[in-house]
């Protein structure tokens, strides 16, 4: 039986009216039998649907990508990506679908994307259909980084199929709605750029500056002003990243927006003990996406983006050359500038002083040698403030060592109670714990899905601490196979 689609967003697609040539209109496989796993009632709201239409049949049918919504014009995207440094020229939505685009109450411009949708043009030997863990990793890992602060998609809701499919073992299907500011990524760039329509890179950056940086527009050069913001948000972000101790896991060009949000999340995990070589992901043999590889690896993404845009910054190719490398130089220096700036609000240090680089560093070096944990740690130093002696020095296996450091830095703290708490403001109780969620994930996956629930509750107030949640903020178990995740299949 076919059930009919009620109205649900106010849909306004720019993407398929400004960049045919970038994507190819396609519908979503049937999902026999839908059922709602989580939905994001908040967000709903925040675009404008009310939450009791998405668990009615006929939104369950949208979710999971049976039936398109009035208004909706579903296309699968064109992208090209470097993956792990290798240049692959045709990689796009091989399991999803863009639906369309609304504005949120806000009045900002969403993407409402499928994830696991089944099989497109762009599938490349996939069935196109997705397995509830991954999804539900999507969904929790995004809003916790969207309640950490940090840029990223959103997950409106997860909804399992009613057909299993086949991995290593049968699997329960599932479908992820995904929101993003949009799904613009260097590898659209990439793809227009070897594109065979020479106007079709033109038309894409002008929807690109249009969209996510319309300052652009007015500059002399605009093409070169859109590398400039891409530049900025992607240090920014990635800065954002590093403080909360996340790690992508899968850094390719496929995988940065130009929005600079944070998006697909497969192999990504957050660090335990400090180790600027820490790698998660089962693929990453080399750890070339490793925790501290984050900021140069955003570097030579943004290079292929800028090597994209050559033919837009001027006719003459040594001109242009030099004019995007200076915006790549540029790109240290400001993530160079977040970091210090995140760092010092961590540690309550305030504007900056003469030997403030010194002390992050030391402390580096400090974590790193006695493995401790990165989110307690700092959590422990605020309440070291309100003079709980052993709360950080506890937490090292050279006592002498971590008072040294400690000494240093209580010097330099200024008002220690307000420092304190604004220590608390930034640093987070709670994270998405590794151990964690695979806890959670395997217990949806065997059909109890409350530890995932109670999880992203959890994780929806990461920086209140509340009592009778001590396990969530406990690091993950020491010693046996070092922890792995794998890409969202």
């Amino acid at each position: 039986m076919t059930v009919a689609a009620p109205p649900l967003f106010a849909f306004d697609n720019t993407y398929v009216r400004d960049l045919e040539g970038l994507y190819v209109a396609w519908q979503g496989a049937v999902a026999p039998d839908p059922r709602l796993v989580v939905l994001n009632e908040g967000l709903a709201a925040e675009l404008g649907v009310d939450p009791a239409l998405l668990r009615q049949p006929g939104g369950l049918a949208v979710l999971a990508g049976s039936v398109a919504p009035e208004g909706a014009e579903p296309v699968a995207q064109a992208y090209a990506g470097h993956q792990f440094g290798g240049y692959s020229p045709r990689l796009g939505d091989g399991r999803a679908l863009l639906l369309g685009e609304v504005h949120d109450d806000q009045g900002r411009r969403r993407d409402i994307h499928l994830k696991g949708s089944g099989r497109t043009p762009f599938a490349r030997g996939g069935d196109g259909k997705a397995a509830l863990g991954p999804m539900l990793r999507e969904y929790v890992i995004a809003e916790a980084m969207h309640a950490l602060g940090v840029p990223t998609t959103r997950s409106l809701a997860v909804v399992a199929t009613g057909e299993h499919i086949a991995r290593d073992t049968l699997l329960p299907g599932a479908v992820l709605a995904r929101v993003a500011a949009s799904h613009l990524r260097v590898g659209t760039f990439q793809y227009a750029s070897a594109h065979s329509d020479p106007t079709l890179l033109r038309r894409l950056a002008d929807h690109a500056i249009a969209r996510h940086h319309p300052e652009a527009a007015a500059a002399d050069q605009p093409a070169l002003a859109l590398l400039q913001g891409v530049a900025d948000v992607q240090a920014d972000l990635i800065a954002r990243w590093m403080h909360v101790g996340f790690i992508h896991g899968v850094m390719n060009t496929d995988n940065m927006t130009i929005s600079g949000e944070t998006i697909d999340y497969g192999p990504c995990a957050f660090m335990d003990a400090y180790d600027p070589a820490t790698v998660f992901s089962s693929i990453d043999h080399g750890g070339r996406y490793s925790y501290g590889n984050q900021p140069g690896i955003a570097q030579w993404d943004l290079a292929r983006l800028a090597e994209a845009l050559l033919p837009l910054l001027d006719p003459d190719v040594d001109t242009a050359v030099a004019q995007a490398t200076t915006v790549l130089d540029g790109f240290a220096a400001r993530y160079q500038q977040r970091w210090d700036e995140g760092m010092r609000a961590k540690l309550g240090l305030g504007e900056a002083r003469p030997g403030d680089d010194d002390l992050v560093a030391d402390l580096l070096a400090l974590l790193q040698a006695q493995a401790i944990d990165w989110t307690t740690w700092f959590r422990a130093l605020a309440r070291d403030l309100r003079g709980e002696a052993d709360a950080a020095r506890g937490l090292a296996v050279d006592i002498a060592a971590a008072d040294a450091w400690l000494a240093r830095w209580r010097a330099r703290v200024d008002a220690p109670a307000v420092a304190a708490d604004a220590m608390d403001r930034v640093n987070p109780v709670y994270i998405p714990r590794n151990h964690l969620v695979e806890e959670a994930l395997a217990a949806a996956t065997d059909g109890d899905e409350a530890p995932f629930h109670a999880l992203l509750d959890v994780l929806a107030q990461p920086f209140t601490a509340r009592p009778g949640l001590e396990r969530y903020t406990e690091p993950g178990p020491t010693g046996g196979r070092p922890y792995r995740t794998f890409c969202g299949t």
